[in-house]
């Protein structure tokens, strides 16, 4: 039998809140346990007041986008970081709603530029920050912990572009 492809459009009306420990059960899609252990330690700094951790939540409240904002890693600015959006809701304009409610968070702290670190081997990233503003001022190499699939951790070691965008 053939296949038949339709089209159907679908709205759906999304939630930005702070993302909490009672959500990490269900953002396994955004990183191994060892990830969701540091995002847990990061949601600790929230309460602190350090940073905003967010969540995009579906009606049903269940997150599939999620990210930090950093108020402590550069001065005057906040810095985003560990942006994902569950890999099936993908390019459906999500990550924007995330980034636009990061940089809200940001300017209701007085701070008027926002900063963020992209993979250089990731050039659909880059291409939504350029397309929301963000421009390129420098790179520098990063790394993290990153858990294999037999659990063990190894050390992931990548070279980010700095990107900022000063908000109005």
């Amino acid at each position: 039998m053939p296949e038949v492809l339709v089209l159907v459009k679908v709205e759906l009306r999304l939630v930005v809140r702070d993302l909490t420990s009672a959500d990490l059960a269900s953002c396994s899609w955004a990183g191994s346990d060892h990830h969701l252990r540091g995002v847990a330690k990061q949601l600790k700094r929230a309460q602190a007041g350090d940073v905003d951790y967010l969540a995009v939540c579906t009606p049903a409240n269940i997150p599939i986008a999620k990210g930090g904002v950093d108020y402590r890693a550069s001065e005057g600015a906040g810095t985003l970081w560990q942006l994902a959006v569950h890999p099936a809701l993908q390019s459906c304009g999500i990550g924007t709603v995330l980034i636009e409610a990061a940089e809200q968070r940001i300017k209701d702290r007085g701070l008027r530029q926002a900063e963020l670190g992209v993979e250089e081997d990731n050039p659909r990233a880059r291409a939504l920050y350029e397309r929301l503003g963000y421009i390129a001022y420098g790179s520098r190499p990063d790394s993290w912990d990153e858990q294999a699939p037999d659990g063990t951790l190894r050390r992931y070691e990548t070279m980010c572009t700095l990107m900022r965008k000063c908000l109005s």
